[in-house]
């Protein structure tokens, strides 16, 4: 093996140490996930443009990547619903045309692997030399499709799918018959150290079609002899807002970043503030700062936690225009003006909903606060002042030196 993949392998073991793994920022108690939420997470991605401007922010990156056989490859660090990887995959496709793809997913929750599911028929159509692997593996495993301890590790699930057909609808029937086998591994239980998701078994699940098994040889993971080596890893909203710099260095982007190839790129992507929507927070909760640390802060405690291995790196904070994006609520047109009896009432929950999910409000707090009418009054107050409503994200990359 070469000195540098055993400096990653070191690297790597590091940052898995069970000390390092039992970082926490609160006590389970109050480290209540407000983004796992399905009612608040289904209407705030049905009513903003996030997922659309966040997959246009990941495609740009395709055009800085060098991929090199067999495939191009791509690591989405919290796949959610599935939208931002069915776009960027759609992208991929339009730049890559001819080239496989090796595509592996991060997620826990159940109900969006079933969602991402339902978009990946028609990329297999349209991209045949694709092959799609999601787990629910954390994040210092999942690049390796491997978990850390041998205790997990003796209870990995390791289930490969070949589709047949030639048609879309053939591909959704097989993949809809997955139903039992994800509803009985994909389980997950909350942590009673950090109150986060944890799985109940790890899970693999390999997806690509019999068609093209031949030509997808040498990408098709094999337990066991996985290699990580991503061209591109994606970290759009992996962690808490108000987690510290420091859990979120150790916990996610080190170890997300040690996973790339030479010449590979890292995109995180999280909220920042300074929006309307925070405005809409902090006139109910004043001084309310939900965004503890920024993407300089979180680089420079990667840097830290990557030790001697970050040397291999390029850390780019990008300048504010080339970082921040904005995202928009939708509303009808002239729906929101000066008269405000016109904002109708879907418009200012929807409003509420999402500046609280994006802000990460506890339950706890928005049930003292909704006691009385003040928050729409407030929201109402708000959404006329902008004429809507948006949110700025901010985005940083982790590039890996191309080998000498």
């Amino acid at each position: 093996m070469k000195k540098e993949a055993n400096v990653s392998s070191a690297a790597r073991t590091e940052l898995a140490r069970p000390e390092v793994q039992a970082i926490t920022e609160v006590e389970p108690a109050k480290n209540f996930r407000f983004y796992d939420n399905r009612q608040k997470y289904l209407m705030f991605v049905n009513t903003c443009s996030e997922k659309r401007v966040v997959s246009e922010r990941i495609a740009f990156e395709l055009d800085q990547i060098r991929p090199r056989p067999p495939a191009v490859r791509v690591f989405d660090a919290g796949v959610g619903d599935g939208t931002v990887l069915a776009r960027v995959l759609r992208s991929m496709h339009r730049r890559y045309e001819h080239l496989p793809f090796y595509v592996v997913g991060k997620e826990i929750s159940l109900e969006d692997i079933r969602l991402t599911l339902e978009k990946l028929p028609d990329r297999f159509h349209e991209h045949p030399a694709t092959v799609i692997v999601l787990t629910n593996l954390y994040y210092h495993e999942a690049p390796y499709l491997s978990a850390s301890l041998a205790s997990r590790a003796s209870k990995l699930v390791w289930h490969e799918v070949a589709l047949s057909g030639r048609t879309a609808a053939e591909y959704e029937r097989q993949i809809n018959d997955l139903e039992p086998f994800l509803a009985q591994h994909w389980k997950a239980s909350v942590s009673k150290k950090s109150g986060n998701p944890i799985y109940e078994r790890p899970v693999v699940l390999v997806l690509y079609l019999q068609s093209c098994r031949f030509l997808l040889d040498r990408v098709i993971p094999r337990q066991g002899a996985i290699m990580a080596d991503y061209d591109l890893v994606i970290a759009s909203q992996p962690y808490r807002a108000r987690a510290s710099e420091e859990f979120k260095a150790q916990k996610v982007v080190a170890p997300l970043a040690l996973a790339l190839a030479p010449g590979g790129r890292l995109v995180g992507i999280h909220s920042c503030g300074d929006d309307p929507g925070l405005e809409i927070i902090q006139s109910v909760w004043a001084g309310e700062q939900p965004f503890a640390n920024d993407r300089r802060d979180i680089l420079r405690e990667t840097k830290v936690a990557m030790g001697n291995e970050a040397r291999q790196y390029n850390f780019n904070t990008l300048t504010d225009d080339q970082s921040k994006f904005k995202y928009v609520m939708y509303t009808l047109p002239n729906e929101i003006d000066a008269d405000a009896t016109s904002i109708g009432t879907s418009t200012l929950f929807a409003a509420w909903n999402n500046a609280n999910y994006v802000a990460q409000i506890e339950d706890e707090r928005l049930a003292r606060a909704m006691t009385d009418d003040r928050y729409l009054a407030c929201t109402k107050e708000i959404l006329r002042k902008h004429k809507g409503l948006w949110f700025w994200d901010e985005s940083y990359v982790i590039s890996r030196n191309h080998k000498p």
